[in-house]
């Protein structure tokens, strides 16, 4: 099997959605259980890269078929496809920053997938030992004076590490423009604050639907949404297993010919039509 990285930046709000819940937000992201880290399910991204194979009639195309499988599983020639979508988790989170405007911040474990996955070499052990009140910061875009840097309400003192290398590894994962600012705003931070930050950082926004003849809020319209905010970064393993209908290198150069004729832009997650979850995507 071959496998490349498939990159995906937030350019407006995402929401993925983990159903409806009985906390104080009615509708949260969906995320790891264990790291709190917001996902994208690879059943998601299969139906959004599966959708760029349709037909006039919203049916799947037999190019569409082979790689994704057939869309109707009864059909009697229904069978596999040659794709594999692994699930999209945060890699570096946007986070407002004192000095700068705001930061990406990334952390040991996400770097660490990172270089399992896609078979990177990023030295992570260098980055081991970050306490709660810590951070390695590629430059002094969001440095303060006295060495720290301020991210929301918390402060953290900064370690002298080397980041320039990972910081260019990462803007290659992605073709926005605005991303290639990550070689001069790249934090890392404990595992522990980015699963804090992950988790709290989100933005909440009130939906509500008005009543046109009421003029008032519409019975049951009113609930909190959770978002990922935009210029997140995530990323997902894509595989393909050779065929006789396509070799594995020649099924991946279709997906990436096909992102690129859609102008490496897709729209993943719900509420398209307000706008949520248009991103530039990238396949490495």
């Amino acid at each position: 099997m071959e496998k490349q990285i498939f990159a995906i930046f937030t350019r407006t709000p995402l929401h993925v959605g983990a159903g409806n819940s009985v906390g104080a937000i009615d509708s949260p992201v969906m995320r790891e259980r264990h790291t709190r880290i917001p996902i994208i399910p690879g059943s998601s991204l299969k139906g959004v890269l599966a959708d760029l194979w349709n037909d006039g009639n919203f049916r799947r195309t037999d190019e569409g078929k082979k790689l994704f499988g057939e869309d109707d599983p009864r059909a009697p020639e229904a069978k596999a496809g040659q794709l594999l979508v692994g699930e999209a988790r945060v890699l570096a989170f946007p986070v407002r920053s004192a000095k700068g405007s705001f930061a990406w911040i990334t952390c040991p474990l996400a770097l660490r997938r990172l270089e399992r996955d896609g078979g990177f070499e990023l030295d992570v052990d260098s980055l081991d030992g970050l306490k709660e009140d810590q951070c390695a910061a590629v430059s002094d875009e969001v440095i303060l004076g006295g060495g720290t840097v301020v991210l929301e309400e918390y402060q953290f003192a900064v370690q002298k590490k080397e980041l320039s290398a990972i910081a260019e590894t990462l803007a290659k994962l992605g073709a926005d423009p605005v991303w290639q600012e990550v070689k001069t705003r790249l934090v890392v931070v404990s595992d522990e604050m980015f699963s804090y930050f992950v988790e709290q950082a989100c933005e909440v926004v009130t939906r509500i639907r008005v009543d046109d003849e009421t003029g008032t809020v519409a019975s049951g319209a009113l609930f909190n949404q959770e978002q990922v905010p935009s210029e997140t970064m995530f990323y997902a393993v894509l595989g393909a297993e050779g065929r006789k209908e396509f070799s594995a290198s020649d099924a991946l150069s279709r997906v990436r010919e096909k992102l690129e004729s859609a102008g490496n832009v897709l729209q993943i997650g719900g509420d398209e039509t307000i706008g949520l979850g248009y991103c530039t995507v990238t396949l490495n």
